[in-house]
């Protein structure tokens, strides 16, 4: 069943319609194919008037729409012959973060990526995304296994953050994100990182070292999300559409700020409404970037990396 957020409840009542045409009555008679025409045209138009000018707030609202695709979504649809492997070989497995092997576009590569699952029993099983630091030594030991073969890596940002529970720090959460921030640092191999819902904090980072940042049209990437951030200044989580201005979390703000390096083209209104769309593009932008990197030497790629995060937040200052 389709979600809709506040924004989009103007086509709900529209699209039930259509469905329950489309699956109990023949479409071909007369009276319900002008039904349908006429539906189809309201939704048209209404998709303009919601989508076209949409404010930070409600794409940050998009990038954690419940039936966006995840990480094993775009693995089973861009990816072929995937092969996960599962555990850290110090405590246990983490469902919240996936790794293995797969072929791209003919190529071996290594993929790693958070995945939050689609309804109640799966969001709980992968613990909505938010990865213990088993998870993170599951995707170094994957990373790592990827640079001794020299074999490209690709992983897949899609977190609120990392777990903060007690059990996760007692084994180390901190610990775990910064050796894998310092770990991917260290690999000679082309690292691509695509943020394909919300990147939240050092839990998403924590993947997130790439030579090459993508993001999706909709996707959003910040240390903190908006209604955190406005309980923390302003003690009022209502006014996340604020934060959500001046976090610049956007794909496009982000793109301006030199942080990401590629915009992931999303379907009219979001990748829920066409998954195959989205996979194609994905492909298409990762494909190109992948093409770049390959052949280019290991401490050149080391070099590349260092050089695009030392120049994050650099900024002229004019004195008057």
């Amino acid at each position: 069943m389709r979600y809709y957020l506040d924004f989009e409840k103007k086509l709900e009542p529209l699209e039930r319609r259509i469905f329950e045409i489309e699956r109990f009555y023949d479409e071909k008679d007369p009276h319900y194919s002008k039904e349908l025409a006429v539906l189809r045209k309201k939704i048209s138009r209404l998709e303009k008037e919601i989508y076209s000018e949409l404010s930070n707030w409600q794409r940050s609202h998009l990038s954690r729409h419940l039936n966006r695709p995840h990480t094993l979504d775009y693995i089973h649809s861009v990816f072929t012959d995937f092969v996960e492997l599962h555990g850290d070989r110090k405590f246990k497995d983490d469902a919240a973060l996936v790794a293995g092997f797969a072929r791209f576009e003919g190529i071996n590569v290594a993929v790693v990526g958070h995945q939050k699952g689609k309804d109640v029993r799966e969001m709980a099983h992968r613990n909505f995304g938010m990865a213990h630091p088993d998870g993170y030594r599951k995707a170094m030991r994957v990373m790592d296994m990827a640079a001794r073969w020299g074999k490209p890596i690709i992983t897949f940002i899609d977190t609120p953050g990392a777990f903060p529970g007690v059990g996760a720090e007692e084994r180390g959460q901190a610990e775990a994100i910064a050796s894998s921030i310092f770990f991917m640092f260290s690999l000679g191999v082309p690292i691509i990182s695509v943020v394909i819902g919300e990147g939240g904090s050092g839990g998403a980072l924590a993947i997130g070292v790439g030579n090459r940042l993508l993001m999706l049209e909709n996707a959003t990437y910040s240390v903190i999300s908006p209604e955190g951030c406005a309980a923390i200044l302003w003690r009022d989580g209502s006014k996340g559409h604020l934060a959500a201005d001046a976090l610049k979390p956007t794909a496009r703000d982000l793109l301006n700020l030199k942080v990401a390096d590629d915009l992931i083209p999303e379907p009219f209104g979001g990748a829920h409404r066409s998954w195959q769309e989205t996979f194609e593009n994905t492909r298409s932008v990762i494909a190109k970037h992948l093409n770049d990197l390959i052949g280019t030497e290991p401490d050149t790629l080391k070099a590349m990396r260092y050089e695009k995060f030392r120049n994050m937040g650099v900024f002229e200052e004019k004195r008057r």
